[in-house]
């Protein structure tokens, strides 16, 4: 399995805008956030192992943080002609299947994900209440079959830190995953294909 890293999208970055919709054919956008203390944008999909494996984790921490009103929202930029299992119609079983409570977003033409500079799934970026980018990485050291458990614990402490008014440590581990699935002719310069998985 080859693994794709986020390209580490410089801190203190403004959120990008989207306007994307949800599995319930509902536009989210970036302002649906502006009264929230933080916003978590996750990039990531259903077919990709690295986040399966995080999933149950991945749950269990957006539920913690959105009741403690972080505003969390995934998005799926994957190319879903040639994997089906990325379809907005599969997205909209996932989010059932999986019981998450945020919303999950299709980008269809994939300019969200290059805005964001988004490689890998999953893929996390961690804004503040003045939607500055504070965190972007890995939720933690956990892989699949790497034996370590999925605690959540980097992206927890990030999180911990902008809700305390503070700055997370510079000190940033990228996102390690699966690399996002570009539309044939729509690769962006950062694409590496000898990282793909």
């Amino acid at each position: 399995m080859v693994r794709t890293a986020s390209t580490m999208l410089p801190l203190g970055t403004t959120a990008p805008s989207f306007a994307l919709a949800n599995t319930d054919g509902k536009t989210i956008t970036l302002e649906s956030f502006a009264d929230k203390k933080a916003l978590l944008v996750i990039f990531m999909c259903n077919h990709c192992p690295f986040v399966k494996h995080v999933a149950e984790g991945l749950k269990s921490l957006t539920d913690e943080y959105m009741a403690q009103d972080v505003g969390v929202v995934a998005i799926s930029s994957n190319d879903a002609e040639k994997y089906p299992d990325d379809s907005p119609e599969a997205m909209a079983k996932e989010i059932v299947d999986r019981g998450y409570g945020f919303d999950y977003l299709y980008d269809a033409d994939q300019s969200v994900a290059i805005e964001y500079a988004a490689a890998c799934t999953p893929d996390f970026f961690l804004f503040d209440a003045e939607m500055k980018l504070a965190y972007r990485g890995q939720l933690d050291s956990s892989r699949p079959n790497s034996g370590i458990p999925v605690t959540g614990e980097d992206l927890r402490a990030a999180l911990d830190a902008v809700l305390a008014g503070q700055s997370p440590s510079a000190d940033q581990k990228p996102s390690i995953g699966c690399n996002i699935k570009w539309n044939e002719g729509s690769e962006p310069d950062y694409f590496n294909p000898q990282g793909t998985a």
